[in-house]
């Protein structure tokens, strides 16, 4: 790759030389999730759409709906209509940007087109933004390709690769969420102007003070227990099997391990049976989740899916080390070592090896942990969406 200091730009360092704009400034953002599933993009988006209307920002979201929003989103929602995916019926795919969408982006008269998804919609929306003169830039939050051969759809990687080529390599700026993901985009052959776009943590909900011994205590925990922890949707892409394998290892070996599993999902039943002792919170936010965070000592997920790994900093923002998969997001946020353990992907055996010392060596938690934390202070939100917003006034001249 070519030199990382010139081809991947912080932009929270950038955000604060920018002047103030003179005008307004009106961003269309377009996106494949946006409020009718609770994800980390529909999560970061909504971020940016709220910090950007604070900041005087005019925002117009085209992006698929369902009948029940699954939250309460920011800005002004531009319906796109839209199809449920078949193996995922949870996610829906927009069917492009039909004439009607096309006039309601020309009559709002865009200063900046933001993509966030690589689909039928953003392509087209991507053709009206270059035909018209307007600046664009993408943000990568999916690494959809990868999902592919969790599905038996492994053939059509080159071809899914190949269009992503095509898309980001379009745009005037790709915003990135971690520099090991910019590597990889460059490394597949993205010719793309990358911008670090990091992402943020709420430190002060996120914190090891949330530990609660009463909560460990009500689901049979005992205090020399090791709470094995997994946050995410329940989806094969996540390598549940592996954390499965952790478990077990750590069971096999004598230590007093069980899971606990934080998420929902299509996979949750078959999860259920394989960890017959393990504790299934389900979906939770907010102060619940910040609780079953750091009441648990150990965080492992194994996903080579991430292009950030949100629930990685929430765990490390709790205080707890971390063992992932060394793969694009995590490594960029796992100290080897220091804040935890990066293992091969699909390298169980490496993950358990982490998951053991850890368990076998309390004083090693506590320093790893206390390491995570201090880590997980310099990611900033209002640093990250500062630097959005100043990309955008220097794409706009603003």
């Amino acid at each position: 790759m070519a030199d990382q200091e010139t081809t991947i730009r912080p932009l929270q360092m950038e955000a604060r030389s920018e002047p103030a704009p003179q005008a307004v400034l009106r961003v269309a953002l377009v996106t494949g999730s946006y409020n009718y599933i609770r994800d980390g993009v529909a999560l970061t988006l909504n971020r940016l759409v709220a910090y950007l209307e604070t900041h005087g920002v005019e925002t117009l979201i085209f992006t698929p709906v369902a009948r029940t929003p699954a939250l309460e989103h920011a800005g002004e929602v531009v319906p796109a209509p839209s199809l449920a995916i078949p193996f995922r019926p949870e996610y829906r795919i927009a069917l492009g940007l039909t004439a009607p969408l096309r006039a309601r982006m020309r009559a709002f008269r865009p200063d900046i087109v933001h993509l966030a998804t690589p689909d039928i919609l953003g392509h087209q929306a991507l053709r009206l933004a270059k035909a018209s003169g307007w600046p664009t830039v993408a943000s990568y939050h999916t690494r959809y390709d990868t999902y592919l051969k969790y599905y038996g759809l492994g053939f059509l990687q080159p071809v899914a690769k190949a269009a992503e080529r095509r898309f980001y390599g379009a745009c005037d700026e790709v915003f990135v969420p971690s520099p090991s993901m910019a590597e990889t985009l460059a490394a597949e052959g993205v010719d793309a102007k990358f911008h670090l776009w990091t992402r943020g943590v709420d430190t002060e909900r996120f914190h090891p003070s949330r530990r609660s011994e009463a909560w460990r205590a009500a689901r049979g925990v005992g205090a020399n227990d090791i709470l094995v922890t997994f946050v995410s949707r329940l989806v094969r892409e996540k390598r549940l099997d592996d954390f499965v394998a952790v478990v077990r290892r750590l069971q096999a070996a004598g230590a007093p391990a069980r899971a606990l599993v934080v998420g929902d999902g299509p996979e949750r039943a078959a999860l259920e049976r394989a960890l017959p002792d393990g504790l299934f919170e389900g979906f939770v936010v907010g102060d619940e989740l910040a609780t079953a965070y750091a009441s648990a000592d150990i965080f492992v997920f194994p996903s080579d899916t991430e292009t950030f790994g949100s629930v990685t900093l929430e765990a490390m923002a709790s205080g707890l080390p971390t063992i992932c998969a060394d793969a694009t997001g995590s490594r960029s946020l796992v100290d080897h070592g220091v804040t935890g353990f990066l293992a091969p992907v699909g390298d169980v055996d490496a993950l358990g090896d982490g998951a053991l010392r850890l368990a076998n060596d309390p004083v090693l938690r506590q320093a790893m942990g206390e390491a995570a934390r201090a880590r997980s202070l310099k990611f900033s939100w209002d640093e990250a969406m500062a630097g959005a917003l100043a990309r955008y006034r220097a794409l706009t001249g603003r």
